[in-house]
């Protein structure tokens, strides 16, 4: 077997799952399309899309109304830009209405959106762009300065900006002469679109590959990069398949149903914002609430406004709600905020959380305050979005039990798109039995097409006919024969000392239980005696942090010495990504003095 069908076959194995192989379909559609068209003719009164801009401009769009807009944006990209099936789009903004409406209009020619995350410094962008070969950006008003730097001046290492992007075009803002302004261009626009029942545009419907006219469930949608601290990002291509069979995965594991309203607090340049909050609700014919950005002031009033029933957010946004509701408590307040009280939320059900590192301190602290349930999940953009949840159905005493009886809040067990297991570290492939710690791995109908131009990537991600998340975990088994999984640290970040490897994960739990902690991180720096040792980075609760004296003999007392942390050091704040993975290695630098300490056993 040559090497290219060895990799075609690795991965067409990680799309297989039992009774429903690689190439057959589960979700009821064509294309996405197809779903903006059924709920379009069957509810076209019933609110899809209500957005909040920066200034708290409120913008409501039925399903009717929606489509219309997204079929005018359409024409704009295919009879204006000449935009085909296959081609790349990419962005450079935030969460705003007319975005959404780009994604969908690009979803529905079959063009490609790649979301740009305005979090990373320019040269990483100018590369993003360029591996992309989009052909055209769209630009939020505000941000085409830095736009420009990017495309026409950016770049690094002998490659400056982007000059595959052959035009720029305007989103928001008042018109500038210079650009082409979205709204300008789509205004008064016919909302027909390439084969309408109507047949009002079919002369003008392109002849391609294989006679296809439209777009099909195989056709890339997204193409998302990862962001990762080292080495340069890849671009992880999914298709229209893996949006609509992740959010029909999510949607029934929630039991969300069109009655139901979702609320979008996270960057929708990352499939967590894209897929929970937009094509979840959409799928099932419900509605959706978007935010230009999370703010802890508004968050509980405009979930009692919009009858919000289940937000999707990250461990760091629990953290702000908590240290809000604390603030409010010393203000004479209600926890939700002046005149909201418990009552006013009935309708609220829980919260989705995934994407970073949820401590079993945060989530029993949280839980404890306000009275909801954290359904703790796990997902990655090469598995779409979400591979596995806690079960709803849970009672709370067995959810309180998953979430703080291993020392590690448990993600969950994995949904009905895909399959998941621990396989050994070793290279061997072995899949390992409850409580054994290894590789944890996915399967199914929602992993990524693959890597976009990097076969030596994929290769390696999809080893052995799994996808290779790169994340240490283990799972248990509940009497119904349920496996619930466990994520115990990125595999790069095992802090590695002398040979043996500890969790930071661990570790951090027991930091974050000693007095005056607000937040911390165990970070493996470099060490002339083991190669790694283990310090504490601590953000402090008051002004005055707690002895580091003291914290370290807390720690060494519950953990050894071994595994306990050597060294403290505070700061302000942790950095974090845009979706709120913490960025532990940014913070190596800090302990680099400690290099050459002889840490002794006191």
């Amino acid at each position: 077997m040559t090497a290219p069908q060895s990799l075609a076959a690795a991965v067409r194995a990680a799309h297989d799952l039992p009774g429903q192989p690689a190439g057959t379909y589960s979700v009821p559609f064509r294309n996405l399309r197809d779903v903006l068209a059924l709920h379009a003719k069957t509810s076209p009164e019933k609110t899809f899309l209500i957005a909040y801009d920066g200034a708290g401009e409120r913008v409501e769009l039925s399903y009717v109304e929606f489509v219309a807009r997204v079929h005018q944006v359409a024409n704009f990209l295919y009879d204006d830009l000449h935009l085909q099936r296959g081609d790349c789009v990419a962005t450079i903004g935030y969460n705003d209405a007319d975005m959404v409406l780009l994604y969908f209009a690009c979803w529905i020619i079959g063009a490609v959106v790649a979301p740009q995350n305005t979090a990373e410094d320019d040269v990483r962008l100018a590369y993003i762009l360029r591996h992309s070969r989009a052909s055209v950006c769209f630009v939020m008003h505000d941000l085409l300065a830095r736009a420009e730097t990017i495309i026409h001046g950016g770049g690094g290492e002998g490659e400056t900006g982007a000059p595959n992007i052959l035009g720029i075009v305007q989103v928001g803002g008042a018109v500038r002469a210079e650009y082409v302004h979205l709204g300008e261009m789509v205004r008064n626009r016919p909302t027909t679109f390439l084969g309408d029942e109507s047949g009002a545009k079919a002369g003008d419907i392109p002849l391609l590959a294989g006679n296809e006219r439209t777009a099909t469930l195989e056709d890339d949608a997204l193409l998302v990069y990862t962001s990762g601290t080292t080495g340069a990002p890849k671009g992880v291509r999914l298709t229209q398949y893996n949006l609509l069979v992740d959010a029909q995965g999510i949607a029934g594991w929630h039991a969300i149903t069109g009655n139901q309203r979702l609320m979008c607090v996270l960057p929708m340049h990352h499939v967590n914002g894209i897929v929970v909050t937009l094509i979840t609700p959409l799928l099932v014919g419900g509605s959706t609430v978007l935010n230009r950005q999370f703010s802890v002031g508004h968050f509980w009033e405009r979930v009692v406004r919009e009858k919000v029933h289940i937000v999707s957010v990250v461990p760091t946004l629990l953290q702000y709600l908590l240290e809000h509701a604390q603030r409010l408590e010393q203000q004479g307040a209600t926890i939700f905020g002046s005149g909201i009280h418990r009552r006013n939320l009935a309708r609220f059900r829980h919260f989705i959380c995934g994407a970073g590192t949820l401590s079993v301190q945060l989530a029993r602290a949280f839980e404890d305050k306000f009275g909801f349930a954290i359904v703790h999940g796990y997902g990655l953009s090469e598995t779409t979005c979400y591979s596995c949840f806690l079960p709803v159905t849970l009672s709370w005493e067995e959810h309180q039990h998953w979430m703080q009886a291993y020392g590690y809040p448990s993600i969950g067990c994995p949904i009905a798109p895909n399959d998941m297991a621990i396989l050994a570290t070793d290279g061997s492939g072995q899949a390992l039995a409850a409580g054994e710690r290894g590789e944890i791995v996915v399967r199914g109908h929602n992993v990524m097409r693959d890597y976009f131009q990097r076969d030596d990537a994929t290769a390696a991600a999809f080893a052995g006919g799994w996808f290779h998340t790169g994340d240490e975990g283990f799972f248990e088994v509940d009497a119904q024969g349920r496996r619930f999984f466990f994520i115990t640290g990125r595999m790069k970040e095992l802090i590695n000392r002398g040979g043996v490897k500890f969790s930071p994960f661990e570790i951090e739990e027991v930091l974050l239980s000693y007095p005056g902690v607000r937040a911390a991180l165990a970070i493996g720096f470099e060490h002339d005696h083991y190669g790694e040792e283990i310090g504490a980075y601590i953000v402090p609760q008051a002004e005055t942090p707690p002895d580091s004296a003291a914290l370290l003999a807390y720690a060494r007392q519950r953990l050894g010495f071994d595994k306990a942390p050597k060294v403290v050091v505070t700061g302000a704040d942790i950095p974090v990504t845009a979706t709120g993975k913490y960025q532990r290695l940014r913070l190596r630098a800090l302990f680099a003095d400690y290099r050459s300490t002889p840490f002794r056993r006191p």
